[in-house]
């Protein structure tokens, strides 16, 4: 009898240290891009939930009670930081009482620590429009950020889940292996634009605009979060009709019609674009919204 029970006490610590073995990290992302990422660092081994929809205005998210749920079970959280999900994040936090993600926790990955933000205002008040004091937080359109992110990912599940680290840097070393080579593929695709005038609906696009060479200035908003009016369009039409701007960059939450009121009268194409995996046809990850958004900025500069 006493051999018995010893041989159970020993197969009970095998099943446990495997169940523990082959325990998935709970992993929440606050957007589709870190959602993606997380997915190709992890693997089998985590278990990604995304809260924004990847169509979803990132400012604007419609928060739910779910999301307090999900928060409340997770090991690792990642978010954007720089005031990205200031407006829903914070008090779904709150609500949620998870140690594990809270800031400063092995498990927080705030995405904007260690990048250099561009675009900080001198002064953000509140006639400036939805401006960000900590500078522009739609970084993860650069590929070379996004390849730091991705770093910052692999660190962070390797820190919870030690057992899994040398799986978790050998992703991550595909990952930047593949952004590395896709840059040069970007790269030569864009050169032959390289200083075209390109127009926004919203300011969205600094950090694509500097990675490829392109120039993003004009925006049919006449301030970040503030709607068109019918002279500020008309300033812009003149703009880009003296620039021989060929493209006007739509996200799919801005309003379509003032977009094509524009192309109409200046011979512009709209570049249905977006910051987020799956918001394209066919852009589950990462480099798939890269070559989408490369692809269909080419087409409209060439005027193909």
């Amino acid at each position: 009898m006493k051999t018995r029970r010893l041989i159970l006490a020993g197969l009970a610590s095998v099943l446990a240290l495997v169940s523990t073995a082959d325990a998935q990290l709970n992993v929440v992302a606050t957007l589709a891009d870190f959602g993606a990422i997380a997915r190709e660092i992890g693997g089998d081994h985590v278990d990604v939930s995304v809260l924004a929809k990847p169509t979803e205005d990132e400012h604007f998210v419609d928060a739910r009670p779910s999301f307090v749920i999900k928060l409340r079970n997770a090991d690792v959280l990642i978010e954007g930081g720089a005031e990205l999900e200031i407006g829903w994040l914070p008090p779904l936090l709150q609500n949620a009482r998870n140690e594990k993600i809270e800031v400063g926790a092995p498990g927080r990955v705030v995405a904007s620590q260690g990048v250099r933000l561009m675009n900080i205002p001198d002064n953000a008040t509140r006639a400036a429009g939805d401006v960000h004091a900590l500078g522009n937080p739609h970084y993860m359109i650069d590929p070379i950020i996004a390849k730091t992110v991705a770093q910052h990912i692999a660190q962070t599940f390797s820190t919870c889940d030690a057992a899994n680290a040398a799986l978790y840097d050998a992703n991550y070393n595909h990952f930047a292996a593949t952004i590395d080579a896709k840059l040069q593929e970007w790269g030569k695709a864009m050169l032959p634009f390289k200083g075209a005038n390109v127009v926004a609906y919203h300011d969205s696009w600094p950090y694509l605009a500097h990675r490829f060479g392109i120039t993003i200035d004009t925006f049919l908003e006449p301030k970040p979060g503030i709607p068109p009016s019918p002279s500020h369009l008309a300033e812009v039409i003149d703009k880009m009709r003296a620039q021989n701007s060929k493209a006007i960059i739509l996200e799919p939450f801005h309003n379509r019609k003032i977009a094509e009121k524009v192309a109409a009268a200046t011979g512009a194409r709209i570049v249905d674009a977006a910051q987020y995996p799956g918001a394209l046809p066919g852009t589950d990850t990462y480099v798939e919204l890269i070559d989408a958004l490369v692809s269909r900025l080419t087409v409209a500069l060439g005027g193909q």
